[in-house]
């Protein structure tokens, strides 16, 4: 068994995990708006982090389980029982982060985890689903430049035109809100999220060549979650009057885009650029308003779909491979 962490070139499966990644990301923004009416920014955080926490932890300490588990019927079916001892089961992946990993863990679960779910919650009680999600996703400029002058990623030449491409959209989209006009305080509270978003991205990169993506995914959620915990008094208050489908909707920002979203981002990201992967996620506001439309009537206006299609245009061009 090789004892590398570093990852088998898999583009689609990398991909695929970015397009989940994408989906469950867009919709938190809706879950977001919907549950701002009864459960207030900061133990919605709390709420979501703590569950998030605990689902990514059960995953982690269940699956070394399940891999020896495997591991010993397939031994016994092949009848290479006499073999064991030479074949011990699969050690599990969970590695403990030395010194020089948590700085940048608590970089990542500090501001991508903390800092930005209180802020992005509290915009989005200001201003319509769509529009945060499209003024948060100034975010992949900042990846782009971040990662190029920190981790050496450079500035290649179809990663800057597709991210103008997309920020174009992004700008096309945000001249064209549902609402039609923004909060300036919901746009600051965007902007400060945008900027935790990025420095956590950044910050996570280089962890995924030494730790699992399961696990720097839990540590950075824990982290983030015990940053919350001075919200808990609060959040024990408006569970009580808060309706069933409100705490499903919490249990699902929990599950599926905190656990699942997030852990299949560490997988994609892991698997190319910091600043490819951050373009991709151009494509989330565009999700993200066709599910606000659905499920919220807060429908776009013409020029926010074709804004949308500048997104989408401008992922493309930056995940093309150059000839």
């Amino acid at each position: 068994m090789t004892t590398s962490t570093e990852a088998p070139p898999r583009p689609g499966l990398a991909t695929a995990a970015a397009a989940v990644t994408v989906v469950l990301w867009a919709s938190s923004f809706v879950a977001i708006r919907h549950l701002g009416t009864e459960i207030s920014a900061g133990p919605l955080s709390l709420a979501r982090l703590a569950l998030g926490s605990l689902f990514l932890g059960a995953l982690l300490f269940i699956r070394p389980l399940f891999a020896r588990s495997l591991f010993t019927r397939a031994l016994a079916t092949q009848r290479l029982v006499t073999r064991t001892q030479r074949q011990p089961a699969p050690a599990a992946t969970r590695r403990r982060p030395v010194g020089r990993d948590w700085l940048p863990l608590l970089a990542c679960g500090v501001l991508w985890f903390g800092v930005y779910n209180v802020t992005l919650n509290e915009a989005e009680r200001r201003l319509d689903a769509g529009t945060a999600a499209m003024l948060v996703h100034i975010a992949p400029l900042l990846i782009a430049v971040l990662a190029g002058v920190a981790l050496g990623e450079g500035f290649p030449r179809q990663l800057v035109l597709g991210g103008l491409v997309a920020f174009a959209g992004v700008v096309v989209i945000g001249t064209s809100t549902s609402s039609g006009r923004a909060e300036t305080w919901g746009v600051i509270l965007c902007v400060i999220a945008a900027i935790s978003y990025a420095v956590g991205v950044v910050s996570q990169k280089p962890l995924l060549s030494r730790l699992p993506a399961a696990e720097v995914t839990w540590l950075a959620c824990t982290i983030g979650a015990v940053l919350c915990l001075p919200f808990a008094p609060t959040l024990i208050t408006e569970l009580r009057t808060a309706s069933t489908a409100t705490i499903w909707w919490i249990v699902y920002l929990a599950a599926f885009p905190t656990a699942l979203g997030f852990t299949t981002w560490a997988f994609a990201l892991r698997r190319t650029s910091a600043g490819r992967m951050g373009v991709t996620v151009y494509a989330v506001p565009v999700m993200a308003i066709l599910l606000a439309w659905l499920l919220l009537s807060e429908a776009p206006a013409p020029l926010a779909l074709a804004g949308g299609a500048l997104c989408l245009a401008g992922v493309a061009i930056s995940r093309r491979k150059p000839q």
